[in-house]
Formats: C-alpha cells, structure tokens, sequence
C-alpha cells in the first residue's frame, strides 16, 4: 500500500531543524509526489514559520518549471538589518523588483519581457541569505528543497537602484566584502544571463496562484554573485556599481 504523503508532517519536520539548526539526508524525508503536495507543505512551513511578508524568490526546477517562495525572515537595511548566522550559511547578491500593477493569470499570448518591466514600479540591490534543513538542499528531490522554501533563511532590502539595472545588471562591477574580507570582486552574473527570465518564467505560469504577483509584492530575481558560504559572522558590505548595502550577520 503507498504511503499518504503528509504535508502538515513534512513542513513541521523542516520546521523543527530549520529551528534547531541542523540538516537532515534526503532519504530522511517523505518526498512530495509533484509540485502541488511540495507547495502545500511549504505553505504550511509558511505558516509555522509565522511569514507574513510580501516578498518572494523565484526560480525553474530542473524541468523548467517556474516556483516560488516566500523570503523569511525579511529586513530593510535602511531600518538596521541582522540576520541570524548559522554553520552553512550562503550568501547571494540579487537584484529585488517591486510591482506596481498586477500580473495576473492569462491564458493565451504571454507576458513578453516588457510588459513585465512596465508592472516593475521601483528596483533594488539586496541580498538573500540560504541555508536549508535538507543537507543536500536540491541535488537529489527538487520538490522536497521547494517544500523548504528554496532553501531561504533570510533576505536583506538595501536602497533602491536605477529601473535601468534590471538590463545592465550583468556585467555592473560588484564587490562584496564580509568580515573585513573580500569575497566576490568581479562583474555581476546572473546564471540566465537575465535579471528577469525567472520572474517572466513565472508570470506566464499558468498554474500559480491566482494571489500572485500582485500590485506592491516584491520579486527577488536570482544571484548575480553565486552562493558565497559565510563561514562566521560578521558585517557584509556590498558594492553594486554606485549603489551600496551594508547589514550584519550575527550569531544566532
């Protein structure tokens, strides 16, 4: 007989080692059959990890499937930013847009790349913080590293940018400094060479749900400095072209 799989069960398991601070291998774990069941026990992760923030990652499975998460916990720079440091800690420079329409579902011809920088309202650097429950976060069940939240542990909003950045990203020098050392000197990449490709990805998915990519939601749209591990704690200021960020990652 197949075991039913147990959303509820598989989100209070990742929230209990996200809490303590520990992975697990993922033959561990219940694995979600599809998307559906891996969204349901993040959105049950969601709700244990009390995240109430408009603010979401995006990303492609292996298959090219569009998904999402919610980014937790959330801060704004300009309001002191501290996010808890844990062993495994990574890093990512993004660029974060925020809607100022709605995108909703549509059927027939999809949203082109324009349309979807017309919704943009404002730009910004920041950074996502990742560490996730599973010890090989998606190498081996994507799903089960979506039902994780993609593996966010954190995500810092720094000052606003110029709109024309979401084009010019790639390539901009950037320079990322953590505890007094240099870790990233180099131009910014993204891996699809686009700021945007995910974030268009997922507004023509016709199975996302009808909530989102509202009007005032903010879309983080993927590294542009890899995944750096922190390995202590410590300040991190970042360069992006003229524009800077400068938050903390202390000891949990």
């Amino acid at each position: 007989m197949t075991e039913i799989f147990d959303p509820r069960g598989l989100a209070s398991t990742l929230h209990r080692l996200r809490q303590s601070g520990r992975q697990e291998a993922t033959s561990t774990f219940a694995l979600p059959a599809d998307l559906h069941q891996a969204m349901e026990a993040q959105n049950f992760l969601a709700a244990a990890d009390d995240i109430s923030s408009n603010a979401w990652k995006v990303t492609v499975s292996p298959e090219g499937q569009a998904v999402t998460g919610p980014l937790h916990p959330y801060a704004e720079a300009v309001s002191g930013a501290d996010i808890p440091w844990y062993p495994g800690l990574k890093f990512e420079t993004e660029i974060a847009v925020r809607l100022g329409k709605d995108l909703p579902i549509r059927a027939g011809k999809p949203y082109s790349r324009a349309e979807v920088v017309e919704a943009i309202s404002s730009v910004y650097l920041g950074a996502e913080l990742l560490v996730s429950a599973i010890r090989e976060s998606g190498g081996v069940s994507f799903l089960l590293f979506v039902a994780d939240r993609l593996g966010n542990s954190g995500y810092v909003l720094g000052p606003q940018i110029d709109r024309n950045l979401v084009d010019t990203a790639p390539g901009t020098s950037l320079k990322v400094i953590h505890a007094g050392r240099t870790i990233y000197d180099g131009p910014a990449q993204h891996p699809k060479g686009d700021v945007l490709t995910w974030l268009v990805d997922y507004a023509n998915d016709g199975l996302r749900p009808e909530a989102s990519l509202k009007t005032g939601a903010l879309v983080t749209t993927g590294t542009l400095s890899g995944a750096i591990e922190l390995t202590e704690p410590g300040e991190i200021d970042i360069l992006l072209g003229d524009s800077r960020l400068n938050f903390s990652v202390s000891k949990a």
